[in-house]
């Protein structure tokens, strides 16, 4: 295998980790029930997440859209008011942000579900207080990496940097919803297909 080759290998084994079956509660069904009420109640569906999460979180919202939901993300110049019944994504990996945490208490005053995605679901932070359900997605974070620098004896070999695990895994949490969502839908490839925008 060349050096390439063997460099994206690992980097896919570590985020194969991420996924592997858990006692409790999979993100993957966590979000699934989430999303799938708020269609069944035609609420709205709005994420959030900063830096590299809340790219991830913008790629997901897209792909909401081709799925024929109403969702937004928060910031954009478009997006319309949270209310009773909506939905907030909100991703905090490492348990939470401050920009996040206010989010999240805006959406749950407003009277919409949240739903944090973190790595650390016993983390204190106000996100965590706001949810009504939470995504577990057990993947290294900033916060974590700060704590193996100060020593490890784990082999070396490739290590994603500071979130990139966490954020491949959300990622491929994503794709897997998609799917899962079209099925529970019942749409099809050439449905989303027929959402996507012509201007580009």
């Amino acid at each position: 295998m060349s050096g390439d080759a063997e460099m994206a290998s690992q980097i896919l084994d570590q985020i194969r980790s991420v996924f592997v079956p858990s006692a409790s509660n999979p993100a993957i069904d966590v979000l699934v029930t989430e999303i799938s009420r708020a269609a069944a109640a035609s609420s709205r569906i709005f994420v959030h997440g900063v830096g590299r999460e809340g790219l991830m979180l913008r790629a997901l919202c897209m792909r909401l859209y081709h799925l024929g939901l109403p969702a937004h993300p928060v910031g954009d110049v478009t997006t319309p008011p949270a209310s009773s019944g909506d939905l907030l994504i909100a991703s905090a990996g490492p348990g939470g942000f401050s920009t996040v945490d206010a989010i999240c208490r805006v959406a749950r005053s407003a009277g919409a579900r949240v739903v944090v995605i973190t790595a650390q679901p016993e983390s204190g932070s106000e996100a965590r207080r706001c949810a009504d359900a939470v995504a577990y997605l057990p993947a290294r974070t900033m916060a974590d990496e700060e704590e193996d620098e100060r020593g490890s004896d784990a082999p070396r070999g490739v290590k994603l940097p500071m979130g990139s695990l966490y954020e491949g895994a959300m990622f491929v949490l994503f794709e897997m919803l998609v799917l899962k969502l079209s099925d529970v839908l019942g749409l099809t490839p050439a449905q989303l297909r027929f959402r996507h925008t012509n201007l580009e």
